[in-house]
């Protein structure tokens, strides 16, 4: 949905792992999303090293398109696993605490 401010919030729900990034990246917009937009994990988990590398390839391909990108409610091991993604995340008092799955 697109909120009061014309920024783009996209709410995911549910596991991001190796079998459902192809559905996580059909979710996106790029082209034609607005100038920010902000991708909320509240009610979703990342399970393995596939679900971060889907968070980096999509933060480059809003990076690419001159767009801001805010990442929410990621886990710190999470956060620890993004490489390109990192520095796009927010740090907030009611993030979750899961751990990400790296040896997979």
């Amino acid at each position: 949905h697109t909120d009061e401010e014309g920024r783009k919030i996209y709410e995911l729900d549910g596991p991001l792992f190796f079998a459902s990034v192809t559905s996580f990246n059909e979710q996106f917009d790029v082209e034609n999303d607005p100038e920010i937009v902000v991708v909320d994990f509240k009610d979703a988990r990342v399970m393995d090293s596939s679900g971060s590398e889907a968070i980096d390839t999509l933060t480059d391909k809003y990076k690419k398109a001159g767009k801001k990108l805010t990442l929410r409610h990621l886990s710190e091991d999470c956060k620890k696993t993004l490489h390109s993604a990192g520095p796009f995340c927010t740090y907030e008092e009611d993030d979750p605490t899961y751990k990400v799955a790296t040896n997979v």
